[in-house]
């Protein structure tokens, strides 16, 4: 049977030992020694999480050669990597020393979304106290083409690299921020513009650029440098996607300390269905399979409602809940053109951040077991 939807989970890169952390947190660090710490902020509060696997080190290939088997064989296509750039690589340990030496590695694609934003010390995050920055993001529009180089060269030319309509696929996450680092609209067009140059001189069709969008985002004078539809009218880019489901409609401001997965799905399918309908260009639909950012506090702080991130209120994963909202998005995908037809999932290792299709102790590999299910018929 000729496949035509396409699977990404996305992929974030900080359970391995990185040496720029080591100022921080002391050497041998990483991101599950937060998990560990975690523990039940509220009656009935699932904490901690306890990966089923272990807590692996995502930097060895044997390691991610069983994370990249699992993906495969339950219908992920594509690992899309949380990617950190602050004057040089950061976080590149599960991509460049797991995943791309892994000897698998042929049976995934890969693509890279660039997470532009400062990188604050949320590992824990205190109550009441200003979460320092640990590395500002300071690319400029002087300075991207440096990180154009570095993506197409270690990359963009990968035989695995994931590509849509033949092109190599790459996605911004802050957009606004990125418009505003540039220096303005027309700087931001020329800068995607350089990428697909410097792509094509290395002997490639192109890039397809997406980007990260929030419908809250057009009235937020916060992030208001240009309306989101000129991301691809003006700024060149080819399609619009989201990374979650979180924070995207007001439920998330009046419920604590729980929210509801199904009416959190019914709230981001009205913005979806807008999504399709409205934006000047494709729009790739996000499943997210849950939230729970309580491990990055400090477990003995207070854990109360109006605090911002990472004090948010938790949306327990539910696998049954999981399968309607994934055949849902599924059905609205079902009348768009082959190439349009591209599905995320949230995420496939956001241990943190409660948001993960890898097995835990509670569902087991329930979650990996529904997508198997449902897109086995595409194998």
């Amino acid at each position: 049977m000729t496949k035509k939807l396409q699977c990404a989970a996305y992929y974030f890169p900080n359970f391995h030992e990185e040496i720029r952390n080591e100022p921080f947190h002391g050497k041998g660090w990483s991101e599950w020694e937060v998990l560990k710490c975690a523990r039940p902020r509220f009656e009935g509060h699932r904490q901690p999480k306890i990966p089923l696997w272990g807590y692996e080190d995502e930097s060895r290939p044997e390691v991610m050669a069983g994370k990249i088997d699992a993906a495969s064989d339950h219908g992920i296509d594509a690992f899309v990597f949380d990617w950190y750039w602050y004057d040089g690589p950061y976080l590149s340990g599960a991509l460049d020393r797991g995943f791309l030496r892994a000897e698998n590695r042929e049976r995934l694609k890969f693509a890279l979304m660039w997470a532009n934003h400062d990188w604050r010390n949320i590992h824990p995050a205190r109550r009441g106290v200003p979460t320092p920055v640990n590395f500002y993001w300071t690319t400029t529009a002087e300075s991207v083409g440096f990180v154009w180089d570095f993506i197409v060269e270690h990359y963009f030319l990968q035989p695995n690299y994931w590509r849509v309509e033949g092109k190599p696929y790459f996605s911004i996450y802050a957009m606004n921020r990125f418009i505003h680092q540039m220096g303005g609209v027309s700087a931001a067009g020329d800068a995607i513009g350089l990428l697909r140059e410097k792509a094509k001189q290395a002997g490639l069709p192109g890039v397809h650029i997406s980007g990260i969008w929030f419908d809250v985002l057009e009235t937020d004078p916060r992030v208001s440098e240009c309306s989101q539809e000129a991301w691809v009218t003006e700024i060149g880019l080819d399609s619009y996607t989201s990374y979650n489901n979180v924070c995207t409609t007001d439920l998330w401001m009046k419920e604590f300390p729980r929210i509801d997965y199904r009416e959190a799905a019914e709230g981001y399918y009205a913005i979806c269905r807008k999504a399709l309908k409205s934006l000047p260009g494709p729009y790739y639909p996000v499943v997210t399979v849950g939230w729970d950012s309580s491990p990055r506090t400090i477990p003995s702080d207070g854990f109360e409602a109006g605090l911002g991130y990472p004090f948010l209120p938790v949306m327990e994963p539910d696998p049954e809940a999981f399968r309607d909202v994934v055949r849902q998005t599924k059905a609205l995908l079902s009348d768009r053109p082959p190439e349009e037809q591209i599905l995320f999932f949230n995420a496939w290792n956001e241990w943190t951040e409660g948001s993960y299709l890898e097995p835990d102790t509670f569902a087991g590999d329930a979650f990996l077991k529904i997508l198997q299910e449902e897109f086995r018929s595409r194998k």
